[in-house]
C-alpha cells in the first residue's frame, strides 16, 4: 500500500474507527444469529430432555427393591355350624339281626369246685335289650364257650361240633334266652379224631364270647 493513503483527508484515526465499527457490527450479527438459534429450542424442551435422561436413568432405591408376585389365596370351603346335629340313624325294624348294643351276655358256673368225676356245669343268657324283637344265632360256634388254664386252651364249644352248627333265635325285648352247658373235663382241638385226653386238676377258667360280646370271668377248680 501506498504511504500516501493514509494521508488522505479522512486521516488515520478515522480509518481504524470506521473498520473497529465494522468488525463490532459482525461480532454483533454473530451473536444474534447464536441467540436466535438457542432460543429455537426453548425452556420446554430443555425440560423434556432433562425428564427423559431421568426416565432413563433407574431409581437406585427401586432396583434393591424385592418383587412381589401376588398369589389369590383358595376359596375356603364353608365350615359347617356346630349346632346343626347328625341325621339320626334309621329306626331298627323287628326281625333285623340283633347287634351287640341290643345284647348283654353272661354266663354263671354252678360251682366253684369240682370233685373228681363231677362234671362243670354253667348257665348261659342273652338278653336283648333293644327296642324291638331281633333275630341272634346262639349256636355253639357263634355263641361260644371257651375253658383256659392260665395260656392252655384247654377247651372249645366251637371245636369238633356234631349236628347244626347255626341256632337262628328270636329275641323278644326283655326275655332272656337261657342256656345251660356241661363240660365233660376232657381237652378238646383241631383233631376230632384223636383221642381226648382228660384235663388235670387245677383251676380254670370259662368265658363266652359272640361278635362283639364277651362276658365275665367263671373261675373254678377241678379235684
Amino acid at each position: 500500500m501506498d504511504p500516501d493513503t493514509f494521508r488522505s483527508d479522512i486521516g488515520v484515526d478515522v480509518y481504524w474507527r470506521r473498520r473497529m465499527a465494522a468488525l463490532v457490527g459482525v461480532l454483533v450479527v454473530v451473536a444474534f444469529v447464536a441467540w436466535a438459534c438457542s432460543s429455537t429450542s426453548g425452556p420446554d424442551d430443555v425440560r423434556e430432555r432433562n425428564s427423559a435422561a431421568r426416565q432413563e436413568t433407574p431409581d437406585p432405591l427401586v432396583a434393591v427393591l424385592p418383587t412381589v408376585t401376588l398369589i389369590p389365596s383358595p376359596t375356603a370351603s364353608p365350615t359347617p355350624s356346630p349346632g346343626v346335629a347328625k341325621a339320626s340313624a334309621r329306626p331298627r325294624r323287628p326281625g333285623e339281626a340283633c347287634v351287640s348294643p341290643q345284647l348283654v351276655l353272661s354266663m354263671e358256673g354252678q360251682g366253684t369246685v369240682y370233685p373228681a368225676g363231677i362234671r362243670p356245669r354253667f348257665t348261659l343268657t342273652l338278653v336283648n335289650v333293644g327296642k324291638v324283637m331281633c333275630t341272634a344265632d346262639v349256636g355253639p360256634r357263634a355263641m361260644e364257650v371257651r375253658i383256659t388254664s392260665g395260656d392252655d386252651r384247654v377247651w372249645s364249644s366251637s371245636d369238633c361240633v356234631s349236628g347244626e352248627a347255626t341256632n337262628v333265635r328270636e329275641l323278644d325285648r326283655g326275655i332272656p334266652y337261657v342256656k345251660e352247658l356241661v363240660w365233660d373235663r376232657r381237652r378238646s382241638g383241631d383233631d376230632c379224631a384223636a383221642d381226648r385226653a382228660a384235663a388235670l386238676p387245677g383251676t380254670y377258667v370259662a368265658v363266652v364270647h359272640a361278635p362283639g360280646l364277651r362276658s365275665r370271668k367263671a373261675v373254678f377248680h377241678l379235684r
